[in-house]
């Protein structure tokens, strides 16, 4: 944990927060500037700056938040629609919390994301 982080403090329950899905390494809350219809945060409970951090220090810990992600998707009945799932790593991508977090988007027509 980290003292000054948000989302350890949320983790811990001192900041509260509106939560969708629980693991046993994962926790998962409604993002307070939704950007989507729904819009889901997937953090590890332990604090991992970004997500090359994560995967670097705790790769198995990376597959527990893809897999919490999907379990997000399928209890807000986006799985069959469609959703989208994204890390931001660095000030160029937006990121202000620093703490690894995957972004659950989805409940509506995303726009187009790069060329596929």
């Amino acid at each position: 944990m980290s003292a000054d982080c948000l989302f350890c403090k949320i983790v811990a329950g001192e900041i509260p927060a509106t939560v969708v899905h629980e693991g046993e390494r994962t926790l998962a809350f409604r993002d307070i500037g939704p950007q989507a219809s729904t819009h889901v945060l997937v953090v590890p409970r332990e604090h991992h700056e970004d997500a090359l951090a994560l995967a670097t220090d705790a790769p198995g810990l990376l597959d527990d938040l893809v897999t919490a992600a999907g379990e997000v998707a399928k209890s807000e009945g986006i799985t069959e629609s469609g959703y989208r799932l994204v890390f931001n790593t660095g000030p160029d991508a937006g990121r202000t919390v620093f703490h690894a977090h995957l972004h659950v988007l989805g409940g509506e027509q995303l726009g187009l994301f790069g060329r596929v």
